[in-house]
């Protein structure tokens, strides 16, 4: 089992300025999943509790001369510390910089003080004229050939996408009104209509709060909004949408969708949001955009998937 290659500029301002500080907000420890073609950080795909998280990176996004091989079809997965990785990354970049040189990370063993048995270390370097500098960043066994499995057939099934997505803008009015929405209550209703519509509502014995984003950029399945519906309250029209079977409503965690939010450093261009088929969960899709350009960066991708809560 072997991994080695050397960091890009460009991989390196992605994960240290963007990317890590991002995941770092969604989970203490995180799995990277490398293949022949992708780097991916996994938050909570394999315990199914709390929000998956999935950021998947061609390797030309981070990488120059990348070199994989395992037994298991060259796919190596390990668990490590989110919060050591970046102060890793940090480091060895101001290093880098100093020293006007590239950054090379590796999978290595190594006997650490006091103990008996190698342990594994997602290992990062730099060499100097004279010296090396080098920093280890202690990860989990590598994951089995039945893990990585596990891990793959999770990574497949939270790769479908909902039938109606709903393009939200501006995700710092939306982040601003869920922080004010944490003093209310626990769970946030969400409902997604075919029209355009995302309606978010949270209600107590003694108050109820709402936010409605209309006339959204939709992409699959979308519908024309009745003409008698315009008069109507936010949640009217709400309701009788989802009577109509043009709407799904969820019902999920604030604290859930706050976090989520949090994928905002990684400077995403805009998101879109959906809800699975059968209402399984809350998807939110980033989506980033090549630099001077409105087309899509296809060697980037972050996702997020809420679980449901039961209403009852």
């Amino acid at each position: 089992m072997k991994f080695k290659a050397f960091l890009t500029e460009h991989g390196v301002s992605l994960l240290e300025r963007r990317f890590l500080p991002a995941l770092d907000k969604m989970g203490k420890i995180c799995h990277l999943f490398l293949t022949r073609d992708h780097a991916i950080f996994l938050h909570n795909l394999l315990n199914g509790d709390g929000v998956q998280c999935i950021a998947q990176f061609r390797k030309e996004a981070l990488f120059d001369d990348y070199r994989i091989s395992s037994q298991n079809e060259d796919r190596i997965a390990f668990a490590i510390d989110v919060s050591l990785l970046l102060r890793a990354v940090r480091s060895s970049v101001s290093i880098c910089t100093e020293f006007n040189n590239r950054l090379q990370i590796k999978l290595v063993k190594k006997l650490p003080p006091n103990c008996t048995q190698p342990m594994p270390f997602l290992t990062f370097e730099t060499k100097g004229y004279k010296s090396a500098v080098i920093q280890d960043v202690p990860i989990s066994k590598p994951l089995s050939r039945a893990q990585v499995l596990e891990l793959q057939t999770a990574l497949d099934i939270a790769q479908d996408l909902p039938q109606t997505l709903v393009q939200v803008p501006d995700l710092n009015q939306l982040q601003n009104f869920v922080e004010r929405m944490k003093h209310v209550g626990d769970l946030l209703n969400v409902s997604i209509s075919k029209y355009g519509d995302l309606h978010v509502q949270i209600s107590t014995t003694l108050i109820t709060l709402g936010a409605e984003f209309r006339k959204l950029l939709v992409i699959g399945e979308q519908a024309e909004a009745p003409s008698e519906d315009r008069n109507l309250s936010a949640q009217s029209r709400s309701e009788r949408a989802i009577s109509r079977g043009d709407a799904q409503s969820v019902q999920v965690s604030v604290k859930h969708f706050s976090r989520s939010l949090q994928c905002h450093l990684a400077k995403p261009d805009c998101a879109f949001y959906g809800i699975a088929p059968q209402g399984a969960c809350l998807t939110v899709i980033f989506q980033f955009f090549i630099p001077g350009t409105r087309q899509t960066d296809k060697s980037i991708s972050l996702h997020c998937r809420l679980p449901v809560l039961d209403p009852g």
